[in-house]
């Protein structure tokens, strides 16, 4: 069986659209977010929310801090405020804490962003939600498209596919990064990632 194209099915989705759609986009940090932005921004209404009880509290701010910043420079989203609580995520993970990155730990971790991003969604009205995760060359995109088409399943929202690294995504990223100074770190946010060396 082949592996499903998930920027041909976004691609598609957006040539099926008469107009601009409101979409809630969760953004894991404002390098990948900006190539997702650039490239969504023709074609719906954003609201960028930043979500991530997977992040420590002083990385968090940091993070959060870089992805308003390029919001209010660019004015390519609105922002969905909603609270940190890094006991979710302990919650979530407790028993996983061991596993290899890219495993257990970070699948449930995924569908604990994408559920809030899917019940957000639905209860603001918006037409889409989706995630900046898949332009990550280390993140799973098919699992993470899996999560997100399972939880649009009962909802009165559409999870847009994507694959954000494809057509040079993550390298934009990169680009528009050092264009607009952003600070770029080098883990996922999750204690559990960061290599002691």
């Amino acid at each position: 069986m082949n592996a499903q194209n998930f920027d041909k099915l976004m691609t598609e989705e957006i040539q099926r659209l008469s107009e601009k759609k409101r979409l809630l986009l969760h953004c894991c940090c404002a390098p990948c977010s900006s190539a997702c932005l650039e490239r969504l921004k023709e074609h719906f209404e954003i609201t960028a929310l930043f979500y991530n009880p997977n992040i420590e509290d002083a990385e968090y701010i940091r993070r959060k801090k870089e992805l308003l910043r390029f919001i209010r420079e660019t004015g390519w989203a609105e922002i969905l405020e909603c609270e940190h609580d890094t006991k979710e995520f302990y919650g979530a993970v407790k028993g996983s804490e061991k596993e290899k990155e890219g495993g257990k730990r970070c699948e449930i971790c995924f569908k604990l962003r994408l559920e809030k991003t899917a019940s957000l969604a639905e209860k603001g009205g918006f037409d889409y939600f989706c995630t900046t995760l898949t332009i990550s060359p280390l993140k799973n995109s098919a699992l993470i498209n899996s999560i997100g088409e399972e939880l649009a399943k009962d909802k009165r929202t559409n999870w847009l596919y994507s694959d954000f690294k494809k057509r040079n995504g993550y390298l934009k990223s990169i680009m528009l990064g050092k264009e607009y100074g952003l600070y770029r770190q080098n883990y996922c946010g999750c204690v559990y990632s960061v290599k002691i060396t």
